[in-house]
């Protein structure tokens, strides 16, 4: 993941301030976790995954 962040946002945007590049940090991980399909994942976004998978979960308990 930190890679990702990297090369696909901090490195590609020239930020100002700390308070900007939290702003812009914050923005990507929202995409990467509620929009972006992961391979590893069966291309299903981390949100889809962590989500459904909770009844299952809660159910066992």
């Amino acid at each position: 993941m930190w890679r990702s962040i990297k090369y696909e946002e901090v490195y590609l945007h020239a930020y100002k301030s700390v308070a900007e590049t939290r702003a812009g940090i914050g923005r990507y991980l929202s995409v990467y976790n509620s929009r972006r399909p992961h391979s590893s994942l069966d291309r299903k976004t981390p949100d889809q995954a962590y989500f459904n998978a909770l009844p299952a979960i809660s159910a066992a308990a």
